[in-house]
């Protein structure tokens, strides 16, 4: 609803899916770790799913070489990128309220920056920043989504694993940014398949039964 009236995303987003489930993800609070090919992505897939809240945190500035695989467009280039992502996220539903913090994630702030947020999703490019991202937040109260190897086009099999309830995750777990190519459609699939989790999370796994969608949390047809 934006003022009391219903918006063309929430009339679409409801014959999907069921008022309660529109409820719980439009309050959900998810954390971005990262805007970048695999935040950037991810944001948008779970705005288009009815995310409304966001905080998403980056220092970096839109630039040429991120409009192959990211979430941004040539007039952006020089902007920052948390307020890039914004202004693409509320064209998408202009419902959805997202928290900026352009700064470079560091061990002593980035418990601070998503302090309140049920869901973190590490988006972050190096082996130090997803260390940091799991040593902060792997079991300690919000659930928690990353990502590694997605470089290159073809090759490994993109694949997803479960820490009991707490994390996910996913890539091939082999190929590397620095002597492969990102390119959109494995980084997509990545932040495709983070977006995923984070939703198979708020929502319950929605599995086929009968050629009927049924929510294993709840076993009611969406």
């Amino acid at each position: 609803m934006e003022n009391g009236t219903e918006t063309l995303f929430d009339s679409g987003l409801r014959r999907y899916l069921t008022p309660e489930q529109v409820e719980i993800l439009a309050t959900a609070r998810v954390g971005i770790a990262g805007a970048g090919g695999l935040g950037s992505n991810c944001a948008m897939l779970l705005a288009r799913c009815g995310v409304r809240q966001f905080v998403i945190a980056d220092h970096d500035c839109v630039d040429g070489s991120n409009l192959n695989r990211q979430f941004y467009f040539p007039d952006q280039a020089g902007r920052a990128k948390v307020a890039a992502l914004r202004d693409n996220l509320l064209a998408i539903n202009p419902a959805v309220c997202v928290t900026m913090h352009r700064i470079e994630l560091t061990p002593a702030c980035v418990c601070g920056v998503f302090a309140g947020c049920g869901v973190v999703v590490e988006a972050l490019d190096g082996v130090d920043g997803k260390k940091m991202m799991a040593e902060a937040f792997l079991g300690r109260g919000a659930f928690f989504v990353s990502a590694s190897g997605m470089a290159g086009w073809g090759g490994a099999d993109m694949r997803r694993r479960a820490v009991r309830d707490v994390a996910v995750f996913v890539g091939d777990f082999s190929s590397d940014i620095a002597t492969m190519p990102p390119m959109a459609p494995r980084v997509m699939m990545a932040a495709a398949m983070q977006a995923d989790a984070v939703l198979a999370h708020l929502l319950g796994t929605c599995v086929a039964d009968g050629g009927a969608c049924m929510t294993e949390s709840t076993g009611r047809e969406p």
